[in-house]
């Protein structure tokens, strides 16, 4: 995506992408804890069909996906534009701040920091991403900014080494002559 706003495409509203993400025999999702927030990621590979075939090569050889490139294919009626941008939610409990207004606000301020901070992960690969608020009381801009910051550095650092560990396979080899 272009631009500093946050577009309808990069909020993460499927609930078969949610359920996924949150499911605990997934072995894809991965979890990364900075106070406040606590976020849980998955590279959806249900939508790595929409990227160029030289790409999802590439993302389902690493060691994050448990899929062999054949798996990641394209659905024969795909009739709506699949996003291949990050998605991420935002999960304030209703457990830790009882009042709505609080939940709110810390939800705007989680928001504007992945805005602000989303070049730190790759704009090109459809990661599904959780932020969940796990502080009990209101916290400052500040303190979350650093969270989401950290989230983020983590999870594209996670990303880069398992892609530069990951042997790639070319698509198709030609016959030797």
């Amino acid at each position: 995506m272009t631009g500093q706003r946050l577009y309808k495409i990069e909020k993460l509203r499927s609930e078969i992408a949610i359920g996924q993400l949150f499911d605990r025999s997934n072995p894809a999702a991965k979890s990364v804890m900075a106070y406040p927030l606590r976020a849980v990621w998955t590279v959806n590979p249900s939508r790595c069909a929409a990227l160029p075939p030289e790409d999802y090569e590439i993302i389902a050889s690493s060691s994050f996906m448990n899929l062999a490139p054949d798996e990641v294919t394209a659905p024969k009626n795909l009739q709506r534009k699949v996003a291949t941008c990050p998605q991420f939610l935002i999960a304030v409990p209703k457990k830790k701040l009882r009042h709505a207004v609080d939940r709110v606000q810390m939800r705007r301020r989680i928001r504007e920091a992945y805005r602000l901070n989303r070049h730190l992960i790759p704009s090109d690969l459809p990661l599904d991403i959780a932020f969940i608020y796990v502080a009990s009381e209101v916290l400052p801009y500040s303190e979350v900014l650093k969270g989401v910051t950290r989230i983020l550095t983590r999870i594209s650092r996670t990303l880069f080494k398992d892609a530069e560990s990951a042997v790639c396979q070319p698509v198709a080899e030609l016959p030797a002559e």
